[in-house]
């Protein structure tokens, strides 16, 4: 049976919408985390607290919102061909709020034990958390603009990969101080795998503008 151009048109915008749905509820989790590393350079714990459970809230939410992606393209079925696109766009965006989680759990710790961490360190890390935001804001204005054609997309595209790139110069930098420091053991650890989940946080944004590419191409 050959359906209507319009009908194919429908549930693309049809799986767009619940795609950027998705991608909200993942911005609404990752904006917390420079919010939890300023609790960190003021030493808030409780505030830090509240945000990591906000965090993990967030978390299932963003679950959910996936579940719901998948529930949609299914019902959808083979009337739309770029399923798998649009499944790994989604499936990017989420690894990003699991990272987010990791990092405030981590932070989380290092305040409770008391560890010490020095100032630099810590106001260099909010730096860094601002820098990956700003790459996942710019990958929400790529897939704002889907709709609008494969042209205006690939420009917002090339802005995730400027802000990656950002984000790795601070992070190359803030490796080096960390490993140079004093740190005891324990916080240096948990500290370098904060830095690495914000840079894997980038890098899944970079990825996921690549695959807003190819989607760019079929909507």
């Amino acid at each position: 049976m050959v359906l209507p151009a319009e009908t194919e048109e429908r549930v693309k915008r049809r799986a767009l919408s619940v795609c950027q749905e998705h991608l909200r509820k993942v911005l609404d989790l990752t904006r917390k985390i420079p919010q939890i590393i300023d609790c960190f350079i003021k030493n808030d714990k409780e505030k830090a607290r509240q945000l990591f459970a906000e965090i993990r809230s967030g978390e299932d939410e963003v679950d959910k919102a996936r579940r719901l992606v998948s529930q949609e393209l299914a019902e959808i079925g083979a009337i739309l061909l770029s399923r798998e696109d649009f499944l790994r766009f989604t499936n990017l965006t989420s690894e990003i709020a699991d990272f987010s989680e990791g990092i405030a759990f981590r932070l989380v710790e290092i305040m409770d034990h008391n560890w010490n961490v020095p100032m630099d360190i810590k106001k260099d890390l909010l730096k860094l958390s601002e820098a990956v935001f700003d790459s996942l804001l710019k990958l929400r204005e790529t897939a704002m603009v889907l709709s609008y054609g494969s042209t205006k997309a690939m420009e917002k595209a090339k802005d995730v990969e400027v802000a990656e790139r950002v984000v790795d110069e601070i992070y190359r930098e803030l490796e080096i101080k960390l490993l140079s420091s004093k740190l005891e053991f324990p916080p240096l650890i948990l500290l370098r795998d904060v830095l690495q989940l914000l840079e894997d946080s980038a890098d899944k944004a970079e990825d996921a503008a690549d695959a807003a590419r190819i989607l760019s191409f079929i909507i």
